[in-house]
């Protein structure tokens, strides 16, 4: 929640800034034929936090070991990818963003042991995402040199930073597979400027596939399922 609210944060500022660049109300209207092409191409740079949702397993009354309480935390990262913009309609887009995305995300464990002791402990789990997000773009009318949308799609993610075929549970007792689908939803903004298009946009993904890799090791027998979350705040030039 408080990364979320700090993204929110930076795309309120990057919208200010591209206000006053983009001399709303007051120069005259830039890149006045620039709707009427049929494609569009660029790239993005951006940050972003990954997180999970996870479902623990139910926890054993028993005096084995087990894990008592497994809370995600998410950390931030960054991205950068390429932009391919198709027109459908005046106010409908499909677009195409194929992105670099590195990251990585926390498990903080608290784990009880046969001999009732009990113990805090953390793992660090690293992804290096190539992602194939394709969605629909939803555009309000151009206001002189500022656009508001809505987009909505899916995405297909590689990571390439997986272990999941790496034999020593011991480095890595928490593995994830390497693929990954995911449904997305944004809200944004675009600003006409004198040479080019200049975007803020802040998305939402939820994982559908289940990532975690079963290993026979405390740390993975104590989660029933791993999915992925994750926010984005982008900025795009086009």
């Amino acid at each position: 929640m408080i990364i979320m609210i700090r993204n929110t944060r930076l795309l309120i500022a990057a919208v200010l800034i591209a206000l006053s660049f983009s001399g709303f109300g007051q120069n005259p209207k830039n890149l006045p034929r620039y709707d009427q092409q049929k494609f569009h191409f660029g790239f993005t740079l951006g940050f972003n936090s990954m997180d999970f949702r996870v479902t623990p397993v139910e926890r054993s009354n028993n005096i084995s070991d087990t894990v008592m309480l497994l809370e995600p935390v998410p950390q931030p990262g960054f991205n950068i990818g390429i932009v391919s913009s198709m027109k459908l309609d005046k106010y409908l887009d499909l677009r195409f963003v194929p992105t670099l995305s590195f990251g990585e995300r926390k498990l903080k464990y608290k784990l009880r042991f046969s001999d009732s002791t009990i113990v805090s402990d953390e793992k660090v789990v690293e992804s290096t995402y190539i992602d194939f997000p394709i969605f629909i773009k939803y555009k309000s009318k151009r206001l002189h040199n500022t656009r508001a949308y809505v987009t909505a799609g899916g995405r297909y993610s590689l990571d390439l930073a997986s272990q999941s075929d790496k034999q020593n549970s011991t480095d890595a007792p928490i593995k994830l597979t390497p693929h990954d689908a995911s449904v997305e939803l944004g809200v944004g903004f675009d600003f006409y400027l004198n040479y080019f298009k200049f975007g803020t946009e802040l998305k939402m993904a939820y994982g559908v596939l289940n990532l975690l890799k079963e290993e026979e090791n405390l740390y993975a027998q104590g989660v029933k399922s791993l999915n992925s979350k994750m926010f984005w705040l982008t900025f795009t030039f086009e």
